[in-house]
């Protein structure tokens, strides 16, 4: 196994786990800016102290884009934030993690990666998994169809956006950045914007009553997904690396079958075969 795959497939648990802590807050009501907003007050200064004491905190020009993704992925978390309350996570999330078809196009067009047969046939089979899960149950009974088809919509704007923003990790990279700087600036831009989106939105910062059990843990399983992420990055290839990592939804879907007695479906089960499957190609490629 290499050290990219190694960093992927770390990533990919962390991102799983932290699926379900979404949907843990989403379940208990919590907004979805007050929950983004206080997991950027714990996610920012914690990230600062490790890059600071690790001694990779260096700020240049190619940090910045680490603030262009955190632009990106307030728009991409947002959003996925908001349609879990409506959606599956075992669906939701899924469609959420094929962000990396778009890092990938994106990778492959611009950075020129190679496209083997092994990383074509391993893109077919996840969008196999991301089509057998959509005509899976979206929503439980009883739930609103129109609320239902906007969580759709916003999951599809989610998977676009954080696609784009792993790109940008991968330029900021290859400019010269390191993780945690990439991670830093990142999480700078993020915190003020949806601080600032939350207070306009309220006119408060007081956030609810246990916010804090939902954002603290979301931020520290995030920390270590992103890190492992941008360091699998700075070794291998984003059209590689990205895909792997964004598997995360195998760990979610199954959470979300155990712990949020959401049904399993013939369809659903063979998505997800489909996405594993997919996952063993990938880091065989």
């Amino acid at each position: 196994m290499t050290v990219e795959v190694a960093y992927a497939l770390a990533a990919l648990l962390c991102y799983g786990f932290g699926d379900c802590i979404y949907k843990r807050a989403a379940n208990a009501g919590l907004a979805a800016d007050y929950f983004l907003m206080g997991q950027s007050w714990f996610f920012c200064p914690a990230i600062i102290a490790y890059a600071w004491t690790t001694e990779t905190l260096a700020f240049g020009p190619p940090a910045l884009w680490g603030g262009v993704a955190g632009l990106i992925v307030l728009i991409g978390f947002y959003n996925y934030s908001r349609s879990l309350r409506t959606g599956a996570v075992s669906v939701i999330a899924p469609v959420f993690r094929l962000n990396f078809l778009v890092t990938a196009a994106l990778a492959i067009g611009w950075l020129h990666e190679p496209l083997t047969t092994r990383k074509f046939i391993g893109f077919l089979l996840a969008l196999m998994a991301g089509w057998l899960l959509l005509g899976g149950p979206l929503r439980r009974d009883g739930l609103d169809p129109a609320a239902v088809r906007r969580s759709l919509v916003q999951v599809l704007v989610a998977t676009a956006a954080t696609g784009a923003a792993n790109f940008c990790y991968k330029l900021g990279l290859a400019d010269g950045a390191t993780p945690e700087t990439m991670l830093a600036a990142q999480a700078v831009v993020f915190s003020a914007l949806v601080t600032a989106m939350t207070y306009a939105t309220h006119r408060a910062l007081r956030p609810p009553r246990g916010f804090a059990a939902h954002s603290g843990p979301a931020a520290l399983v995030l920390i270590a997904a992103f890190l492992f992420l941008l360091h699998g990055l700075k070794h291998g290839e984003a059209s590689v690396v990205v895909p792997i990592a964004q598997m995360g939804f195998v760990v979610a879907a199954v959470f979300g079958v155990v712990f949020f007695d959401e049904a399993w479906t013939a369809r659903k089960l063979a998505g997800l075969c489909a996405a594993s499957v997919a996952l063993i190609v990938l880091a065989l490629g």
